[in-house]
């Protein structure tokens, strides 16, 4: 299955997930407006072809803990297929980047940050220049508050692409 090959229904089904996370079968039928056994069905279809990665919590983190987190913008020296690739081998080993982009344009990665304070962001800083991996510059960015965290409203961005 491919994303051609999603109808309408599986995009209400995925949007339903994407929104609400695990749903018994009768309450995702209901949302999607479709009889249970079809519906679980399809969402199994869908979960095998690899639409559905896994069902996270959307966790208070500020009600649990202290923390800082930083948005760093990463520039290589060099470009090479081999720079790239090991500069994010280091990262992804990283618990305290929770996310990773690579970009086009002035920087080559946008990562998020999350430690319990700025000393220790500092400290994860000096480790990654000393592990020598081709940095040139970076850029760092100190979240204030949130204004808005959100996923992409999947049955308006479907529609868009002429899916």
């Amino acid at each position: 299955m491919d994303k051609f090959s999603l109808d309408a229904t599986d995009i209400r089904i995925l949007s339903a997930v994407q929104k609400h996370g695990q749903l018994s079968k009768i309450k995702l039928a209901e949302i999607v407006n479709l009889s249970p056994t079809p519906c679980l069905a399809r969402l199994a279809r869908l979960k095998a072809g690899g639409f559905i990665r896994g069902y996270h919590a959307d966790i208070a983190l500020d009600r649990v803990c202290d923390f800082t987190q930083v948005v760093v913008t990463v520039s290589l020296t060099h470009h090479r297929k081999s720079d790239f690739d090991r500069f994010e081998g280091h990262i992804r080993a990283l618990d305290e980047v929770t996310e990773c982009i690579a970009t086009g344009g002035g920087m080559d990665y946008v990562l998020q940050v999350f430690t319990p304070n700025l000393a220790v962001f500092q400290e994860l800083m000096e480790t990654l220049l000393a592990a020598e991996l081709g940095i040139d510059r970076y850029m760092t960015y100190i979240v204030t508050r949130h204004v808005k965290s959100a996923q992409p409203n999947l049955a308006r961005l479907a529609a868009k692409s002429g899916k």
